[in-house]
């Protein structure tokens, strides 16, 4: 029988962020009042992208784009946000911000006829949450996008911040989380993602979170496995009433692996076995679940499908521990008391 390679163990980036990912940024920003937000990913340069969509009821822009046979083989920023459709104006300010930079696809290059920012997005249902959505004609998220692409940075929030401000992760708080992992050959890859699930986080009458098994470091309350199982259509804590629509988990890869977009897209739908590794049930007609794909092309493709397979398997378990942490850092609104798994 052949042996495979062994790895020595990996473990997380610094910072346990995307950011630990070579070549890429994040900004967050929120508006308080309405319970919602917005989350950008910015590659310090264009990067080769993907996005594989699994849920019933994805909200998305620029993704046909990402297709590997289409013009376009790079992006520049992806974006997150809540508000249900209203959240998809997050990206014009994103793409205002970069082509007044210069930054875009240029098909024709002569004075006077700007780049095409390409900024693929999502969103997340987060309407009925109890904010203040009486905006009229004025929703706050070409705003929001203005404010999170400008504030940009390496370090950023987790829980109820950025584009998982207005989560709910079934009958918890949802929010924004992240991981990252390096392995000993210096392959990088990070997630983050914006948990507003129909599912649960969490297997039923405890707290155990579904991607312990995935743990490093006690990232996320170090409570072991311990609990973990369920019977047949026993769904805790999921949502009692899933509403059509109403929910959605958004999530975003990076690596610094040079990726062509079909190797990409590979990556993604790879990655999104670890929604299933974190949240039961997923994928559900009602859920809008998305997963994008990012290469910072920092270092070479070495070892070719291999390599590859690696980097779906890294990408799906660092995916599942973002989810934990993400619902693991929610706090409440101000002023409510809505339930969080701090409170189990």
């Amino acid at each position: 029988m052949t042996k495979l390679p062994v790895f020595p163990a990996a473990g997380p980036g610094p910072r346990n962020l995307i950011t630990d990912v070579p070549g890429l940024l994040v900004g967050q920003a929120h508006d308080a009042a309405c319970r919602s937000g917005v989350t950008v990913i910015l590659p310090d340069a264009r990067a080769v992208g993907a996005v594989d969509v699994r849920g019933g009821g994805p909200g998305t822009r620029e993704t046909d784009a990402l297709q590997p046979e289409n013009l376009v083989e790079a992006v520049d920023a992806i974006v997150l946000a809540g508000g249900s459709v209203y959240g998809l104006a997050a990206a014009d300010g994103v793409t205002s911000w970069l082509g007044a930079r210069g930054q875009g696809y240029g098909l024709v290059s002569r004075p006077g006829v700007p780049p095409s920012p390409v900024v693929p997005s999502a969103i997340l249902y987060d309407l009925a949450n109890g904010g203040d959505k009486a905006w009229g004609e004025t929703p706050p998220y070409r705003a929001l996008g203005l404010q999170a692409i400008s504030g940009a940075g390496l370090d950023f929030d987790l829980g109820t911040a950025g584009a998982g401000y207005g989560a709910m992760a079934g009958q918890l708080k949802g929010g924004t989380g992240s991981a990252s992992v390096v392995a000993a050959d210096g392959i990088s890859v990070g997630a983050l993602v914006c948990v507003n699930s129909y599912g649960t986080v969490t297997a039923p009458g405890g707290r155990t979170f579904w991607a312990a098994p995935y743990e490093l470091n006690a990232e996320f309350g170090g409570l072991g496995v311990q609990g973990l199982g369920a019977g047949p259509d026993d769904w805790g804590l999921a949502k009692g009433d899933p509403g059509a629509r109403m929910n959605t988990t958004l999530a975003c890869i990076a690596t610094d692996v040079a990726l062509t977009p079909a190797q990409a897209k590979r990556v993604a739908v790879m990655a999104q076995d670890g929604m299933a590794r974190a949240i039961r049930p997923v994928h559900a007609p009602f859920d809008g679940d998305v997963v994008f794909v990012i290469s910072t092309a920092q270092r070479p493709l070495i070892g070719g499908d291999f390599t590859l397979t690696r980097l779906g398997a890294l990408a799906a378990d660092t995916l599942a521990r973002a989810i934990a942490r993400g619902v693991y850092a929610a706090t409440p609104w101000p002023d409510t008391a809505t339930p969080c798994w701090r409170d189990l």
